[in-house]
């Protein structure tokens, strides 16, 4: 009997509130790119491929065997793309810090919608908008009806959207951890339970750090990395600078580290950590080495930007999840 090939796989790509480094990670695969081609039959990627939304929508539920969604949920369309691509697909990733936890678009949640039109259409120094002109979701022209997507107030992440089947964290995802996922897909391997994160580990990126630690550190001063002569050995928090590390997965081979820059925390929350900025803001108050109440608001105050840094890619998926106005 003459042996049968195994079918190809078929994989989706999406592109929602995010960047573009997604998708850039997906094709820097550079020669194991002919692995992917051999074991996957791409049916929809918007940046790459000629595929419209009313293709997928006469797809059979779970045509798609896998898709990896990349980006935050920011307006209508991403949320209804998303609902479309979890009734379509079987395993539904959660692919990159933006669709994993909100991301860079989900500090936009320390603002409003109405600050951000503000900003945009009336405050920007290069807009000029004397009628206060707004974006219509809706607008009639003689060729018929344009719409636009409907801007939402809050990001939020794809969990908080639609079931997701795994997260595959990072901004962006190692390539290497990419490929381990999918071929494990391919192969039929034993993933991980529903709802867990592939491609990381447990433990926070500080177990797998190269940089010399001391027992009992403590932090006078705060600095920015431009404001120290790094080393390249000692850890950075010990050198005053705030990194990630201590509140976020390893696995990404501490490649930002490695590169003597902090940790910024792209990768989330360690297992046992619900919220990655409230963990390191405790991390760091039991280093500062003052006890009045005003010398430590001092050392405090040193911190550039704490919720940008504390939150940067966790806001939306985070105990807070956003500002409130009282």
């Amino acid at each position: 009997m003459a042996n049968q090939e195994k079918p190809k796989i078929k994989l989706a790509v999406y592109w929602g509130a995010a960047c573009g480094g997604c998708c850039v990670s997906v094709l820097d695969v550079h020669e194991k790119l002919f692995d992917v081609v051999a074991n996957a039959d791409l049916v929809f990627w918007p940046i790459a491929l000629d595929v419209k939304y009313e293709d997928v929508e006469a797809m059979e539920d779970n045509y798609i065997d896998v898709t990896l969604f990349n980006g935050a949920i920011r307006n209508s369309e991403n949320e209804y793309v998303a609902k479309l691509l979890r009734d379509k697909t079987k395993v539904l990733v959660a692919y990159g810090s933006c669709a994993h936890m909100g991301g860079i678009p989900g500090l936009a949640n320390f603002s409003t919608k109405k600050d951000i039109m503000e900003r945009v259409y009336d405050e920007s120094p290069s807009t000029v908008n004397p009628e206060k002109l707004r974006p219509a979701e809706n607008f009639v022209v003689k060729e018929g009806e344009l719409e636009l997507p409907r801007f939402y107030n809050d990001v939020k992440t794809l969990g908080q959207t639609v079931d997701v089947d795994y997260y595959l964290p990072g901004c962006p995802p190692q390539t290497e951890r990419l490929l381990d996922v999918f071929m494990a897909i391919v192969e039929g391997s034993e993933l991980p339970p529903k709802g867990s994160v592939i491609g990381a580990y447990d433990k926070s990126q500080c177990d797998e750090c190269p940089r010399k630690k001391t027992e009992n550190k403590v932090i006078a001063e705060f600095k920015r990395p431009f404001e120290i002569e790094d080393d390249g050995e000692t850890c950075f928090l010990e050198q005053g600078v705030i990194c990630m590390g201590a509140a976020t997965r390893g696995g990404c081979g501490v490649r930002c580290i490695e590169g003597n820059a902090p940790c910024r925390g792209c990768y989330g929350p360690p297992a046992d950590v619900p919220d990655p900025g409230a963990k390191m803001m405790s991390a760091v108050a039991t280093m500062i080495d003052a006890n009045e109440p005003e010398d430590i608001e001092k050392i405090i105050s040193q911190i550039a930007d704490p919720a940008g840094t504390f939150y940067r890619f966790s806001l939306p998926g985070s105990i807070i999840r956003r500002k409130i106005n009282a």
